[in-house]
């Protein structure tokens, strides 16, 4: 049976440099919660390994965690990546790890902290996540694509790291699924300021809990998973966005 499903399928946790340390798998669960989010969507910069905190913190809660990263391409276009699979989600970060240079600045960037599902620090990640990998857009998509996911272009409403503030446009042939706004701009008028052939949606972005939800995207649904929300995108088996 299908019903409405609210997704907020762009947060960072205390993973991301410029997220706060206050954005611990519990904490998020618990505002997702309170904001009667169905789905999340974890996308910390150029990594995943705090997901498997957030599936643990968010089961008590019924929420649905979707297994993401959001990827920094050479032109630093960010790109969401949404995955059913942890492994995939996984592979995804190994290749990025490969092509992600430099070591973080804590000092000028933040701390970047793995954590359980309790927000207890199992290590610190030394990698310059804030930076953007060697990887070029295209092969960003295909590797996300690879690996049977999801490949969203992240806030193209903003100037800083989107795909239109960083290009001027949406290229044709860049094989995405959807368009994602901020919560700066609302999907109507995002739909008539983007003439675009693919699906808009709408996300927090959120780096600190009281931005989450302040932008989400509702879906029909017959469960709260990428393949869904695949369909959803595609308009097809009566799945679809309800806004």
């Amino acid at each position: 049976m299908l019903k409405t499903y609210k997704a907020d399928l762009h947060i960072h946790t205390c993973l991301s440099p410029c997220g706060e340390l206050e954005m611990s798998p519990r904490a998020i669960a618990e505002k997702a919660r309170e904001k009667k989010i169905d789905i999340l969507g974890i996308c910390d910069h150029n990594s995943a390994e705090n997901v498997p905190a957030l599936k643990e913190a968010a089961q008590p809660f019924q929420i649905s965690v979707l297994a993401g990263i959001e990827i920094a391409s050479r032109e630093e276009v960010h790109i969401l990546g949404l995955f059913d699979d942890m492994e995939a989600a996984f592979r995804a970060q190994d290749a990025v790890y490969e092509h992600l240079p430099g070591e973080n600045d804590e000092e000028t960037f933040g701390l970047q902290v793995v954590v359980n599902s309790e927000g207890e620090v199992l290590r610190i990640n030394k990698k310059l996540l804030i930076g953007a990998s060697t990887l070029a857009l295209e092969k960003v998509v295909e590797l996300i694509h690879s690996l049977n996911g999801l490949a969203i272009a992240s806030h193209v409403d903003r100037e800083g790291f989107s795909l239109i503030g960083q290009l001027g446009f949406v290229p044709d042939n860049l094989p995405l699924d959807g368009l994602e706004v901020s919560p700066r701009i609302s999907l109507d008028e995002a739909r008539r300021r983007f003439s675009s052939r693919l699906p808009l949606m709408a996300g927090s972005d959120a780096h600190r809990l009281e931005e989450i939800g302040l932008a989400t995207t509702s879906f029909l649904l017959q469960a709260g998973t990428v393949a869904e929300i695949k369909l959803a995108l595609r308009q097809k088996e009566g799945r679809k966005i309800l806004n």
